[in-house]
């Protein structure tokens, strides 16, 4: 197999270990896949995972730092990112969500297309999650 079709399992060291089979991220050839991220500061050993805040600004703005940081070890930035997918728990969180991304974002050449999708299943006290599809030029 060609090493530019190698699969490589992405995790940086400001993550916990999965805690199940997955990565956090994937690359293979020129495509990296970041799994769905939420807003848990870096890992510190021997702690649980702990989220950034209460509010969704403070979860949007780590699980941002999250997704960046696997696109990064992974060989990509925000700009290589064609495609985000956010899941809120709460359609209220809308409004506010377009806020925080447009100033995240604001410096951004060229915006993926994003997609984002009311999503009640996840763990207690966490508002949103982030996953990303990068292609690397």
């Amino acid at each position: 197999m060609s090493d530019k079709l190698h699969k490589t399992a992405i995790t940086p060291s400001t993550h916990t270990a999965p805690p199940a089979k997955f990565s956090h991220g994937v690359r293979k050839g020129n495509i990296l896949q970041v799994a769905g991220q939420v807003g848990f500061l870096p890992a510190t050993p021997g702690h649980s995972p702990t989220p950034a805040g209460p509010t969704l600004r403070e979860q949007t703005v780590q699980t941002l730092a999250n997704v960046k940081a696997i696109l990064e070890e992974g060989g990509a930035s925000w700009e290589d990112v064609v495609m985000l997918r956010v899941y809120l728990t709460d359609v209220e969180h809308f409004a506010e969500l377009n806020e925080i991304y447009n100033e995240y974002f604001a410096d951004l050449k060229e915006a993926p297309s994003a997609r984002t999708t009311v999503y009640v299943g996840l763990p207690a006290g966490l508002l949103i999650e982030i996953d990303a599809l990068a292609v690397l030029g």
